[in-house]
C-alpha cells in the first residue's frame, strides 16, 4: 500500500513536468531538453530558500519564476539568435548546472522532515491535520494538478492562447496574420518551463533534497507520460488531454514501481525509461501496420 501511495504522488508532482513537456512537444512541435535544467533550477531554489528558514509557499512561487525564466532564455536562442530548438535547450540545461551550484552551494542540500533538524514544506500543515505523509503529498498535489489544468485550460482558450496553438500549427499562416510569432514562442516556453520549476520544487520538499542530478532523464520521463497519456486515452479535447497527461504520469510511476518490485535493478531504470519511450513511441506504427495486414487478409478472401 506504501508502494501504491509513493508512486502515485510522484506521479501527480510529475505530471506537473509532464504538462510542460507536453505544451512544447505537442503545442511547438519541439522537445525542449531545457526542462532537464529548469526542473533543477526550481528544486534548487525552493530547497535552498526553505533550508535557510524561508517560506516553503514563496520558494516554490520563486521556483515557477526561474522556471520561467529558464524557457526565457530558450526562447530567446532560439527566436531571436536564430539557434536550433533542440541545441538552445541543451545550452540552457548545460547553463542550468552551473547556476544550481550557484544558489545551492553545493551538489546537494537535504530538507529533512523529521528530527531536531526538521523543516518546514508545503506539505507540513496537512501533516500537522492528522494526514500522513503520503496522503499530504497525494492531496496538496491533486489540488495542484486541478488549479494547473484549470489555469492553462482558459489561458488557452483566450485570443493570445489560441494564437500560442496556432503558432505551433502552421507559424507562417499566423505570421501572415500580424501575430509575432516569435513572442508566442517565447511565452509557451516561459510557461512550460515555469510548470516543470514547479514540479521540481514540489518534488524536491516530497522526497527530503534537492540534488544537482536529479534532472537527468527529465525529458524522457515527460514523453513516457505524454505518449502513455496518448495511446492509452486518444482524447480529443485540449480538456481532456491535460487530465489524460495527469494520468499518464501516474501510471507511468506506477510502472516504475511494479518493475523495481518485481526485482528490476536500479541501475537498470534508465534504459527501462528509453525502452518505454520507444515502445510508446512505435505503438501507433505497430497498430497501423496490422490494421493494413488484417485489410490485406480481407482483400484476399
Amino acid at each position: 500500500m506504501l508502494i501504491l501511495q509513493g508512486a502515485i504522488s510522484l506521479g501527480l508532482l510529475w505530471s506537473l513536468m509532464a504538462i510542460g513537456v507536453y505544451l512544447t512537444f505537442r503545442i511547438l512541435g519541439v522537445p525542449d531538453l531545457s526542462v532537464e535544467g529548469t526542473i533543477i533550477l526550481g528544486a534548487a531554489m525552493a530547497a535552498s530558500m526553505i533550508s535557510q528558514g524561508g517560506n516553503p509557499f514563496v520558494a516554490t512561487l520563486l521556483a515557477i519564476l526561474v522556471g520561467c525564466a529558464g524557457g526565457l532564455t530558450t526562447g530567446i536562442l532560439q527566436t531571436k539568435l536564430r539557434i536550433p530548438p533542440i541545441l538552445s535547450g541543451i545550452l540552457t540545461m548545460v547553463a542550468s548546472y552551473s547556476i544550481v551550484i550557484r544558489i545551492m552551494g553545493t551538489s546537494n542540500v537535504p530538507l529533512p522532515p523529521h528530527g531536531p533538524q526538521r523543516v518546514i514544506s508545503v506539505y507540513t500543515f496537512l501533516q500537522e491535520m492528522g494526514l500522513s505523509r503520503h496522503v499530504s503529498i497525494i492531496s496538496l498535489g491533486s489540488f495542484v494538478a486541478l488549479i494547473v489544468i484549470v489555469l492553462l485550460f482558459w489561458f488557452f482558450s483566450t485570443e493570445l492562447g489560441s494564437a500560442i496553438r496556432a503558432t505551433g500549427n502552421n507559424r507562417q499562416m499566423v505570421k501572415a496574420q500580424g501575430v509575432n510569432t516569435d513572442a508566442m514562442i517565447i511565452l509557451c516556453l516561459m510557461i512550460s518551463n515555469g510548470m516543470v520549476g514547479l514540479s521540481g520544487a514540489l518534488v524536491a520538499q516530497s522526497q527530503g533534497f534537492a540534488s544537482v542530478d536529479m534532472g537527468v532523464g527529465t525529458i524522457v520521463i515527460g514523453l513516457a507520460s505524454v505518449i502513455i497519456a496518448e495511446v492509452l486515452f486518444r482524447v480529443r479535447s485540449f480538456w481532456a488531454r491535460l487530465v489524460s497527461l495527469v494520468a499518464g504520469a501516474v501510471i507511468y510511476r506506477l510502472i516504475i514501481a511494479l518493475v523495481l518490485g518485481l526485482g528490476m535493478l536500479p541501475a537498470d531504470l534508465r534504459l527501462f525509461q528509453a525502452i518505454t519511450v520507444v515502445i510508446a513511441l512505435t505503438l501507433p506504427l505497430i497498430h497501423e501496420k496490422i490494421l493494413k495486414l488484417i485489410e490485406k487478409n480481407k482483400s484476399r478472401r
